[in-house]
């Protein structure tokens, strides 16, 4: 069993994970701040994950999106399954445990400030609380947006993962007010549009996706249908050709570079889909970022 404390940088993650995706933003923020994004990540538990801590760092966030288990605060037990968000402070004693038959697929944020205890307190997850989240899958695509902010090297990267953070909260809030009352379907969207959200370089057919949601092919077309107004593959493609753009332009890469990164074995019918997304040929938009 790993027993993190906050006396060791090292200590500040387990290594009884996989599939791990961090951030690190400031781990030491001036003591002035009112609310800052410390680091997070995104975590796929081993089968034997069991972590003790009789404190931290930060205030932590943790969301669990895949998967089941246990986490004691400060000695009372909840039970964790997809939806179940909880809460830590500093001082609050932390025992988290993954089901070994359904490992789980976790997120989580570390956030320190002279507000942040309240405005956890406010969202309805305080320092050693948990709850479970009507139409959780949304909440699961801001995760994703914070981690792909915080992981960018921008100067802004810090202010815009804070305003992230309280769009999480808002967002946690409303789900929870929500109760049981949430539309079915329009969760099942959700949770299929954060699929795609999270991994569409891993995903290139519309029956992967299926497969990944656990659901019909037919059923993803109809909810996106309804409530994307397109189909589940276009909206893959875009992720897919959005992902390579940003490639192209950020880091100067080769089409065949991009092509690949976004699972596309044939660059010549890559740059055809990034057309037609996008309007220009790949190579088209590398000449205007070389005249920039």
């Amino acid at each position: 069993m790993d027993k993190i404390g906050s006396d060791s940088p090292v200590g500040l993650l387990s290594t009884q994970v996989t599939g791990t995706r961090y951030f690190f933003l400031n781990l030491a923020p001036p003591s002035t701040a009112r609310l800052a994004v410390a680091l997070g990540g995104r975590e796929r538990c081993n089968p034997d994950y069991a972590i003790h801590r009789e404190g931290y760092s930060y205030h932590g966030v943790e969301y669990v999106a895949e998967g089941a288990g246990t986490v004691e605060l400060d000695g009372r037990r909840h039970e964790l399954r997809p939806g179940s968000v909880f809460a830590y402070g500093p001082a609050t004693r932390c025992d988290l445990r993954t089901d070994p038959e359904r490992p789980m697929v976790k997120y989580f944020l570390c956030v320190t400030g002279g507000r942040v205890a309240r405005r956890l307190r406010r969202a309805g997850v305080g320092p050693g609380q948990s709850g479970l989240l009507a139409a959780h899958a949304e909440i699961r695509g801001i995760f994703e947006d914070i981690l792909r902010e915080g992981q960018r090297t921008g100067e802004l990267a810090p202010a815009i993962c804070a305003q992230l953070f309280e769009l999480l909260l808002l967002k946690i809030e409303e789900a929870a007010q929500a109760g049981g009352q949430g539309d079915p379907a329009r969760d099942n969207f959700l949770r299929c549009k954060a699929l795609i959200d999270a991994e569409p370089e891993r995903l290139n057919t519309l029956r992967e996706i299926a497969l990944a949601a656990g659901m019909e092919a037919s059923s993803v077309c109809r909810l996106f249908r309804r409530f994307q107004g397109t189909s589940p593959y276009q909206y893959l493609l875009r992720r897919k050709m959005n992902l390579a753009a940003a490639f192209l332009v950020e880091r100067g890469g080769l089409v065949k570079e991009a092509a690949q990164r976004v699972g596309f074995s044939d660059p010549y019918h890559f740059s055809r889909c990034f057309k037609a997304v996008h309007g220009v040929a790949p190579k088209e938009l590398q000449r205007h970022r070389r005249k920039a």
